[in-house]
């Protein structure tokens, strides 16, 4: 009986996965069916390339003391395209140089190139930004290999769901936004749905991974509902954040729907945070259970509580910090034009900064006591599968 029991239970996983897979590719599909793509043709189009700077030809910049020492002026540099349709052309460029834009290159240095094509092979280059790739890629790397050295195969798994997490945001979340689906319900199931692998990946199949993705679900929509009232009452929207002019012109050639993109952004952002505190405490739960089986329900709500209370004002730091870190510059400007604080706490900057950081914090914080809620119902009786 045993050995029939546990056939059935990998045939069920086995074909839990396999729909699962194909849902998944099934929505992939039917997001990206229709994706925006930028077109170019023989004679026109704007293209964004790799080039290698073989030599500059002439200097022409000066040093401005008064801002930091940055160039002025421009440089006539050669260079070889590396990438594109006009891989292996070599071209004459100049390269301007002001406060805002400094792509300071020397001999043998690879750039971001943008090519203009006006006519059949006729086309012109212009130093777009510094070639980031390397660096990118070398940067995944590091991070790659500092959380496999230091957590193992955990580590792996860690990483795994985080690249998981980043495709279906990129291939299922913008995409459909973009079609016009409502932006916090889309949010919301994401979150569900890769924060749910993400356990499974690092805790399997449980108890504690049950409890930890239900209760980080919980939380999600605690600071969903917080962010959503506050937005409300503060007449705070989509429409009052710095990229609103520009999504503008994007919902005038699509069915984007703006007004929920606020209270998704709080969401996104919480959901590490959350996740972090809720298999945490449902670990511990776990950890508890093991080394006392006689543990009540309200023993292991009230341990995981004290375990979450120490854990939950360094995760909303963390949080608020990062909204700070990000807003510093305007911060800085702000301060810099001495305003009054009614004027200050009435500036939808400020407005839309708080209730991000406060609806992301309550959303941790109450994540806290419905893991500790679920986790001691499901270790604490012993008939729950």
């Amino acid at each position: 009986m045993g050995k029939n029991n546990m056939k059935k239970e990998l045939i069920i996983k086995a074909v839990s996965v396999l729909v699962f897979i194909a849902l998944s590719i099934g929505v992939v599909i039917y997001a990206n069916a229709d994706r925006p793509k930028y077109t170019v043709t023989e004679n026109s189009g704007v293209e964004y390339e790799t080039a290698r700077v073989l030599s500059v030809i002439e200097d022409n910049t000066v040093i401005d003391e008064s801002v930091e020492n940055q160039k002025k002026g421009s440089s006539e540099l050669k260079v070889k395209i590396l990438t594109g349709r006009y891989k292996g052309d070599i071209c004459k460029v100049t390269n301007y140089f002001s406060t805002l834009y400094n792509v300071d290159v020397k001999e043998g240095d690879t750039v971001s190139v943008r090519i203009d094509t006006s006519a059949e092979h006729t086309y012109t280059v212009s130093i777009y930004n510094y070639n980031r790739i390397p660096l990118t890629i070398g940067l995944v790397a590091v991070f790659f290999a500092v959380l496999v050295l230091m957590g193992g195969k955990q580590g792996l798994k860690a990483f795994i769901g985080l690249a998981y997490t980043v495709l279906v945001i990129l291939f299922v979340l913008l995409p459909l936004v973009y079609k016009g689906f409502s932006a916090i319900p889309v949010t919301i199931a994401v979150i569900f749905v890769t924060s749910a692998i993400c356990f499974l990946l690092i805790g399997g199949t449980g108890k504690k991974t049950a409890s930890a993705a239900l209760g980080s679900l919980a939380g999600v929509l605690i600071a969903a509902i917080l962010g959503a009232v506050s937005a409300k009452l503060g007449g705070v929207t989509t429409f009052q954040t710095d990229e609103a002019e520009a999504l503008l012109l994007v919902k005038s050639t699509s069915n984007l729907k703006m007004s929920g993109l606020f209270i998704s952004g709080i969401l996104i952002a919480a959901m590490g945070a959350v996740m972090d505190i809720a298999m945490s405490i449902s670990s511990a739960i776990e950890e508890i259970k093991l080394a006392n089986e006689k543990a009540t329900f309200g023993e292991l709500f009230k341990s995981g509580m004290k375990i979450g209370r120490d854990a939950m004002g360094t995760m909303a730091n963390t949080l608020v910090l990062a909204y700070v870190g990000g807003a510093l510059n305007m911060m800085i400007l702000i301060y810099s034009y001495g305003v009054s604080f009614i004027q200050l706490i009435n500036t939808d900057f400020v407005a839309v900064e708080l209730i991000r950081a406060i609806a992301g914090s309550v959303g941790i914080i109450s994540t806290v006591p419905c893991v500790a809620a679920i986790g001691a119902y499901l270790f604490g009786h012993k008939n729950n599968k």
